[in-house]
């Protein structure tokens, strides 16, 4: 029931971005979290708190993977399981940045099957369901059909730039962008926006679950910083770097790549 699992979601995720509007620019508490795993706030926490109870008591035999939660190894006995990131680009959220949003996906059997992201700030919401296309505001979008990398928008953090991540150390002729929130990146993408997003380093799911649907649905193609498939809902819930894009543009980052 994709197309259930995602207006259950949409729900879910205005109603996160209600709360999560409560605490914005009104300097709530922050704190860092162990292990250099960057910012928290008590918006975090409380936006959090709700989805899981919200979700949880709508799908009880969903699992649960947040970045706000102690991970549970039960997930990995369920056949769905909700992955979330409660406040996507939280270091944009306490700059008073208005471009942080609620990242929130349904993964079954390691794909992910319903996905929402939401910029509560703009009132922008992304959604999708497997074989049911990608939506903004209700209204079907497409990824870019720039059929090579010149000149292409590429969202991306400026260490992707580096010569050494590149084959012959040729760093593409393309024009790098950068958004804090991973999920608000894909969606760009999915929206045809911007033409390629590209992060290299282990990533957590909850950044880019939602978002992988959104880019696939739209008729773009992700995959993993080697051109491999993502999968979901795995025991250490990292994949090995993401490229999201139309499909010439993802194709010619792929075989540029290290």
């Amino acid at each position: 029931m994709p197309g259930a699992d995602r207006d259950l979601l949409a729900d879910a995720a205005r109603a996160a971005g209600e709360i999560a509007k409560g605490f914005f620019r009104r300097d709530p508490k922050q704190w860092d979290k162990s292990g250099g795993q960057g910012p928290v706030t008590e918006a975090d926490l409380a936006v959090d708190e709700m989805l899981k109870a919200r979700l949880r008591d709508a799908r009880p035999g969903y699992g649960w993977l947040s970045e706000e939660t102690p991970d549970a190894t039960d997930r990995l006995e369920t056949d769905e399981v909700f992955v979330v990131d409660p406040i996507d680009g939280t270091r944009a959220f306490i700059e008073g940045n208005p471009t942080w949003s609620h990242s929130l996906a349904v993964v079954t059997g390691g794909r992910v099957t319903a996905a929402v992201v939401y910029l509560p700030m703009h009132d922008r919401l992304y959604a999708a369901a497997e074989g049911a296309g990608c939506t903004l505001n209700g209204e079907p979008v497409r990824a870019s059909h720039r059929g090579a990398l010149a000149g292409a928008e590429v969202l991306a953090a400026r260490p992707v730039m580096e010569p050494h991540n590149w084959r012959d150390a040729a760093v593409p002729d393309f024009k790098p962008q950068f958004r804090s929130s991973l999920a608000y990146r894909m969606a760009l993408v999915a929206e045809g926006r911007k033409d390629a997003m590209l992060t290299l380093r282990a990533t957590w799911e909850w950044d880019v679950a939602a978002g992988a649907l959104l880019v696939a649905e739209a008729g773009g193609q992700v995959s993993d910083r080697k051109g491999g498939r993502l999968a979901f809902n795995n025991r250490h819930p990292q994949v090995n770097g993401v490229v999201a894009g139309g499909a010439g543009v993802h194709a010619d980052l792929v075989a540029r790549l290290l």
